[in-house]
């Protein structure tokens, strides 16, 4: 029966592993459909922010209370897989608490510490569920949740609940056989939190303790494996990709705004017509903005698979704030639809097809010109994931590529191209004020 259940334990995990692997592959084959952008240089500020900004959540703290709680969910994500891995070595090995022979007293503090963090876990899911559905604070009411992403938020949740609460009731079953002297429990010390269960099983008999914690591991880690695959199709996918991220996150000042250099020039020869190149020798046509998926930077793909859906940056968004219509998480999540409509059309068809759509087609042009580039969003967000580039980006299509701008910037335009100013007068009488001054 044993080996059995190690055959069937590792077919599960072997597939769960395949499966993360190949989501994981399409993912990071969609991300590479960007432009190349080098972001490797200073190695040593990358590795700051990294420690900082994703292990740290240094932005997080800004809430401190908010903040401790969502490190508790945090730090029990990282630290519990310790406890996993033995589970995992017991499935494939069949043997029951492989580490406590090696680590003594030591495992039963470290198993002490798990159960302390898994009873937090389990005690701030249960806030954030009350604070999303019960409070229902602002930024998780916003109509950029309708559907799926509301619903995604509550599903991870509630798997955090049950996960926590079927390692609790394992490790009391666990404690319970101990206590009975059942054979292959091995003596582990009394658990701060199932020891105090423990005592109230003790009437239960051990088949049926047995069963319990087997049925207990068996759906912890089935549980486990499946929220790994659940996490490719999640905004939660933030938990692995927050920490590249963060690492090339762009170290550039806040707000600086990439200069196209055929813009440059083309400004250049404007004002010293004698530095343009003779005819037959202009660079080639060059593409200006975004359109679509394949016009932003690798860097812009991942941060919008990076993003938390949190709402951080549209809180702060003076242009949402004030009831017009761009919401830059939104905007995140639209480039993020269709990076995985494109990955699918590429799956089916070995390579993209056109499909007549591109992010127009999910970001309206209305939410664009809202923007003010005042960088609140990239300033908000815990995981150095910047919207405002991508606005950029489509703003500079509509305008450099379509011709698309309200009549005012047109005019302006005009005249700064004809008179080298913002204001509709020749270049030659610009400084007659200056005239009219000296004879006032």
């Amino acid at each position: 029966m044993a080996i059995v259940q190690q055959i069937l334990f590792v077919a599960l995990a072997g597939f769960a592993t395949w499966l993360f692997a190949k989501n994981i592959g399409a993912i990071r084959r969609n991300i590479l459909l960007g432009k190349d952008e080098d972001l490797t240089d200073n190695p040593s500020l990358r590795w700051k922010n990294l420690l900082l900004l994703a292990f740290g959540q240094k932005k997080m703290f800004r809430n401190p209370l908010v903040a401790l709680m969502h490190f508790v969910i945090y730090a029990g994500f990282i630290i519990i897989n310790v406890e996993v891995l033995e589970i995992i070595l017991d499935g494939i090995l069949g043997t029951h608490r492989l580490f406590l022979p090696y680590l003594g007293g030591f495992y039963t503090f470290l198993i002490n510490f798990f159960e302390l963090l898994a009873t937090g876990v389990l005690t701030v899911c249960i806030i954030f569920l009350v604070r999303r559905n019960i409070i229902k604070l602002k930024r998780f009411v916003s109509k950029d949740l309708d559907g799926w992403p509301r619903s995604d938020a509550n599903y991870i949740l509630l798997t955090e609940i049950i996960l926590m609460t079927l390692f609790l009731t394992m490790n009391s079953a666990d404690r319970a056989l101990q206590l009975q002297g059942a054979a292959h429990y091995h003596e582990t010390g009394n658990f701060i939190i199932s020891g105090i269960i423990a005592p109230s099983l003790s009437s239960v008999s051990s088949s049926t303790l047995i069963m319990l914690e087997r049925s207990c591991w068996w759906l912890h880690i089935i549980g486990i494996l499946a929220f790994l695959n659940y996490l490719p199709y999640s905004k939660h996918l933030h938990i692995l990709l927050a920490f590249p991220n963060a690492y090339y996150a762009r170290l550039d000042v806040v707000g600086k705004m990439e200069n196209m250099e055929n813009v440059q020039n083309e400004v250049k020869y404007m004002m010293q017509p004698e530095l343009a190149p003779p005819a037959g020798e202009e660079a080639a046509p060059q593409k200006f903005g975004a359109k679509d998926v394949f016009d932003l930077s690798w860097k812009n793909l991942l941060d919008a698979y990076s993003c938390t859906e949190c709402g951080r940056c549209s809180a702060a968004c003076p242009a949402n704030q004030t009831g017009k219509l761009l919401s830059p998480r939104k905007i995140m999540m639209d480039t993020r639809d269709r990076l995985e409509t494109v990955g699918k059309n590429i799956h089916a068809n070995k390579s993209f097809k056109d499909d007549g759509k591109n992010l127009f087609a999910h970001i309206s042009v209305e939410e664009l010109r809202a923007c003010t580039t005042c960088n609140a969003c990239v300033q908000e967000c815990p995981v150095s994931i910047s919207p405002l580039d991508i606005i950029l980006q489509l703003r500079r299509s509509l305008i450099m590529e379509d011709s698309n701008a309200p009549q005012e910037w047109n005019v302006m335009f005009g005249n700064i191209e004809n008179n080298f100013a913002p204001w509709k007068f020749s270049p030659d009488d610009r400084d007659k004020w200056v005239e009219e001054m000296s004879q006032a």
